[in-house]
């Protein structure tokens, strides 16, 4: 467990990130980026997906990406798998954490996953047995996704993130990941889903994955702070969106979460000035300006008030 002192940051650009890129990302440069953000400090970096290329072609270079990346002695390299296969192929390529999803929309998860919530959690069980059963262990991430509102659904019962985080564990999940995918989240939002979570999961007891469409992400991270929150997902530069979810914009940027982190006195352990080369660089090869801490909503406001 992570001292309540720190902050654990997950880099999704990689992964959450470049996924919906509709410019093809080299090789090449994904490992440069990928290394860049290795040069910052994150305790883990989501470097990318073994989900099939037809689904998520931005990734289909997923095994070389990770062959030839510099790992950094205490970096934990995670990536998204779907079902076995997908296992299978992130442990030949020594991923040191898988992640699994799902979603508290039944519309959602046939949209992202081609199947119901149910038949989500029936292709998990056999993931995650593998995973045990890896010599040394892997590690096991459970994304739920629209743990606030569904593009499709609208407002998401936070009963229901918690019948789902129990299947979760009892499956044998190591650490669930509740997801904004949709960047909708009010303050009062992220409050009411941890109400939820009582006496299952204490709120440093998972990670916190936002999106930022309406420029709330901040906020409602200064929030789940205040409620005991310390491992969050973030991408450099805000990079990223959903594929499956229609007018999501990026994630949560990381320059923003480390500025949060120094106000509140919170150490990461990463380095901003690092993490804003990598998005100098990534931007470039887009092609694209990215957003910068400085120019994001939330942080104008300074006060803080898909996946």
């Amino acid at each position: 467990m992570v001292s309540p002192a720190l902050l654990r940051i997950t880099e999704v650009g990689p992964r959450d990130g470049l996924q919906n890129e509709a410019r093809a990302v080299s090789t090449d440069d994904k490992v440069r980026f990928i290394d860049l953000l290795s040069a910052c400090g994150f305790a883990e970096i989501e470097a990318g997906s073994f989900v099939s290329a037809t689904w998520v072609p931005q990734l289909g270079d997923s095994p070389e990406v990770f062959a030839r990346i510099a790992r950094r002695t205490g970096a934990i390299y995670s990536a998204l798998v779907p079902n076995v296969r997908g296992m299978d192929a992130a442990v030949e390529a020594r991923a040191g954490k898988i992640a699994l999803f799902t979603a508290a929309s039944e519309t959602f998860a046939q949209k992202n996953t081609n199947a119901t919530i149910a038949q989500t959690l029936e292709r998990f069980a056999p993931v995650i047995a593998r995973a045990r059963s890896t010599p040394g262990g892997v590690p096991v991430r459970a994304y739920i996704s629209c743990a606030v509102a569904c593009p499709y659904e609208g407002p998401t019962n936070p009963a229901r993130v918690r019948e789902l985080a129990d299947r979760l564990l009892q499956l044998g999940a190591d650490e669930i990941d509740v997801a904004d995918t949709i960047g909708v989240a009010h303050p009062a939002d992220i409050e009411r889903l941890y109400d939820a979570l009582d006496g299952l999961l204490a709120p440093g007891e998972t990670t916190l994955h936002l999106h930022d469409t309406h420029g709330r992400a901040l906020a409602c991270a200064e929030r789940a702070i205040a409620l005991g929150v310390i491992s969050f997902d973030s991408s450099c530069a805000g990079l990223g969106g959903c594929p499956y979810a229609p007018g999501a914009a990026g994630n949560l940027a990381t320059e923003d979460l480390l500025d949060l982190a120094q106000r509140l006195n919170r150490d990461t352990g990463v380095d901003l000035e690092s993490v804003r080369a990598a998005a100098d660089y990534i931007a470039g090869v887009i092609g694209r300006p990215l957003r910068r801490s400085a120019d994001s909503p939330s942080s104008r406001r300074g006060d803080g008030g898909r996946t």
